[in-house]
C-alpha cells in the first residue's frame, strides 16, 4: 500500500518526505515537513491529522522518540496508524501499530526513517535507506526520489502503484519542492520526470517570492 522516506539533509539541513502508494493522490495526505523542524509521515490506515501534530510536538522542543510517544499515545485507533519522525538533530522514530498491514517493515539511521506496509518482501526498506546513505552528495530530493526508486527495485510494494510524492522546505515557511503524481501506472518513473522539469528551476521561483526584482522572466510568451 505504502512506502516513505523522511529525511534530513545533514549538509543543508534541509527536511523531505518522499513516499508512493497504491491509494490516488498519496501526497495530499502523508508527507508532511516544516524548515528547521522535521519531516514525518502519517500512513498505513491514514490520520493526515498526525502529521502536523507530530510537528508541532517537534516545534514545541520534543525530539523525534518523545514527540513519537506523545501523539501517538493520544491518537485516535493508533494501532492502525504508520509514523515516521526525523528531527533538526537528525534523531529519526519510527512507529508502526500492530495493525499495520500486510508485509510491514520500518528502519531508521541518523537523519533518515522509512516505512512501509503491504510490501512485496521485508528488504525494501533496508534498501531505500541504504540509498540514501550512499547518495550524500545529491540534493535532498534527488536522494529520496533515488530510494523510491531503490524500494521499487528490491520489490516495492505487493501490488500496483499508483500515486507517488516528494517534499522538501528549506529555509522558509513553504515546501520550496512539492511534487505530486496522483493517479498514474508509473507515478514514480513520472515523478521522476517531473523533478527533472522542475530542478533547473527551483531556484528562480524561491527568488521570485523572495526578492522579485531580481527574478528572471518566465521565459513564456508575454513575459518576454
Amino acid at each position: 500500500m505504502t512506502i516513505s522516506i523522511a529525511a534530513r539533509c545533514e549538509r543543508t539541513g534541509a527536511f523531505g518526505v518522499a513516499i508512493s502508494s497504491s491509494s490516488p493522490a498519496v501526497g495530499s495526505r502523508c508527507p508532511n515537513v516544516r524548515a528547521g523542524v522535521g519531516a514525518v509521515s502519517s500512513q498505513n490506515v491514514t490520520d493526515p491529522s498526525l502529521g502536523p501534530a507530530l510537528l508541532d510536538a517537534l516545534e514545541s522542543g520534543l525530539g523525534a522518540h518523545e514527540a513519537l510517544a506523545k501523539v501517538s499515545s493520544v491518537a485516535t485507533h493508533p494501532e492502525f496508524r504508520q509514523l515516521t519522525v526525523v528531527d533538526n538533530t537528525g534523531e529519526s522514530a519510527v512507529y508502526s501499530g500492530e495493525k499495520s498491514l500486510g508485509i510491514n517493515a520500518e528502519v531508521t539511521a541518523k537523519n533518515v526513517a522509512a516505512a512501509g506496509n503491504m510490501l512485496a518482501n521485508s528488504d525494501v526498506i533496508q534498501a531505500m535507506v541504504d540509498s540514501f546513505s550512499a547518495t550524500s552528495d545529491n540534493e535532498l530530493a534527488d536522494r529520496l526520489i533515488q530510494a523510491l526508486e531503490a524500494g521499487v527495485k528490491a520489490g516495492g510494494e505487493a501490488g500496483p502503484v499508483h500515486s507517488a510524492a516528494v517534499v522538501v522546505a528549506t529555509e522558509v515557511s513553504w515546501p520550496t519542492t512539492n511534487l505530486r503524481i496522483d493517479w498514474d501506472e508509473n507515478p514514480i518513473s513520472k515523478l521522476r520526470d517531473l523533478y527533472k522539469v522542475w530542478a533547473p528551476q527551483s531556484q528562480d521561483y524561491l527568488t521570485r517570492a523572495l526578492n522579485p526584482n531580481s527574478a528572471p522572466s518566465y521565459g513564456v510568451p508575454g513575459d518576454e
